[in-house]
């Protein structure tokens, strides 16, 4: 009974902790987000789902799909996993340890003078208690808190891969659209020229036209052609970069997508507070879980200087008969208690003490730029939302009216009174005023994105997907 009563009163020695006190900085920005009425937090997007917010319910199976096979999620996946581990090693090497051990061994001595040789059995058992540091002034305690710190680090790691996921998804799924539309919309284009090019042939034959007008819509045909190739390349590169994010094939049952008009992205997102996104965003959580790290690794770096108390033990039997073994008259113990007290290593603590302050600061400066760049990032989205909504207003009433000088021109084209140049201008320039239509709708669709995504994306609300096997 000596033996656990002496760990008893080693171990209730209460250690000092060296540590210094963890104060996280006061977020380095304005408290409102510029020209943008500050709202409270339950009015904040970053508490909507996914499926709140992306409407075409394509691109949710296509996240679905991108969640269980996307690659770069799953070695997040694992670096959690690694991390967890080496917390619980850390956490272990806090602990004290137990090892049972029996031996036997027999021996055989020359007896002296005349004697006959002697045998001699031994028998042996016991429980020992393996090198244990007492951590009297808290180095052990402040690794282990540096490993649960950077474990949680990764798995808000774990979380912000979710969000970036989810974003690249919906970013490639809404090119591949943007692609897909494009290339119907030369493929009409193509058309409308080609019949372009028949009537210049008609009103050639019928001494109405000239060559030069034929020749002029040639041109135009064959410079369509040549645009319906490269949006085919384009169209067969975006499915390509939407099957690498997702990993793995987009099954063709899929539902049918929604065209980019149609809105497939509630557009209109509010914003909360810039002091919301230390809630909602898990890039700035794994920075402040990263600094917390950093602290406890000063605190360890401290404790080096002092010295390190361990001990060892061990209570056992040890007995010539094997039938006698376990009786209290050959019961055996030992105590082994140590201490290292550090005296010269050439100023190595010193270095580390220096690099753990270093490796501190770092930490802040990370935790106040992933701040500031979140900040960034939602004042970009909203500046965004302000203004794209009126320029493709503004562009529609462009192609309408381009659309409707095409006809006039084609009108007059007709009847002799302008030329083809005329009629070749105008369509071009609705062509052009088309394609920017297109383009800013999918850019109203990908600033949404860009924003749901900044404001935490719903991270709070999201359950972690295991990846496939």
């Amino acid at each position: 009974m000596r033996l656990p009563i002496l760990f008893l009163l080693l171990s209730s020695v209460s250690a000092c902790s060296l540590v210094p006190p963890l104060e996280t900085p006061a977020p380095p920005v304005p408290v409102a987000f510029p020209d943008h009425e500050a709202v409270p937090a339950e009015a904040s997007a970053a508490g909507l789902s996914r499926a709140a917010v992306f409407r075409d319910p394509r691109l949710l199976w296509i996240i679905d799909l991108a969640l269980e096979n996307n690659r770069d999620l799953r070695l997040a996946l694992l670096d959690v996993e690694a991390a967890r581990a080496l917390n619980r090693v850390q956490t272990a090497t806090a602990l004290p340890g137990l090892d049972a051990q029996a031996s036997y061994s027999r021996e055989r001595t020359q007896g002296l003078g005349e004697g006959q040789p002697a045998t001699a059995d031994r028998h042996g058992a016991s429980i020992g208690l393996t090198a244990f540091e007492l951590d009297l002034f808290g180095r052990v305690r402040a690794v282990s808190d540096a490993a649960f710190a950077r474990y949680l680090a990764s798995e808000e790691g774990y979380r912000a891969a979710r969000v970036t996921l989810i974003g690249a998804v919906a970013d490639a799924y809404f090119a591949e659209r943007l692609a897909v539309e494009q290339h119907a919309l030369s493929q009409r284009t193509l058309a409308d020229w080609r019949g372009s090019l028949a009537l210049a042939r008609v009103l050639q034959q019928s001494g109405r036209g000239g060559a030069l007008d034929v020749v002029r819509a040639e041109a135009q045909v064959a410079s369509a052609e040549a645009d319906l190739r490269a949006r085919d390349r384009a169209a067969a590169q975006a499915a390509n970069a939407l099957r690498l994010v997702v990993g793995a094939e987009v099954p063709a049952d899929l539902p049918p997508p929604l065209a980019l008009e149609h809105d497939p992205v509630v557009t209109r997102l509010p914003a909360g507070l810039p002091s919301d996104l230390l809630l909602n965003r898990p890039d700035i959580r794994q920075a402040e879980r990263t600094l917390a790290a950093a602290n406890a690794d000063m605190g360890a770096a401290r404790a080096a200087f002092f010295p390190r108390l361990s001990l060892t033990a061990a209570f056992g039997f040890a007995s010539p008969s094997l039938t006698a073994l376990f009786s209290s008259q050959h019961s055996v113990w030992n105590v082994s208690p140590g201490i290292v007290l550090p005296i010269f290593d050439g100023g190595r603590r010193d270095a580390e003490l220096d690099l753990a302050k270093v490796r501190k600061t770092e930490a802040v400066a990370q935790y106040e730029k992933a701040i500031q760049t979140a900040f960034r990032e939602v004042a970009d989205g909203l500046a965004g939302s302000a203004t794209l909504g009126a320029q493709i207003e503004a562009q529609t009433r462009t192609v309408s009216e381009s659309a409707r000088a095409v006809a006039l021109a084609e009108t007059r084209y007709r009847a002799g009174l302008e030329s083809r140049l005329e009629l070749l201008d105008a369509q071009r320039q609705l062509q052009a005023a088309q394609q920017a239509l297109l383009t800013l709708r999918h850019d109203e669709i990908a600033n949404a994105v860009a924003l749901y995504k900044a404001l935490g994306g719903g991270a709070a609300g999201e359950t972690r997907t295991e990846p496939k096997p």
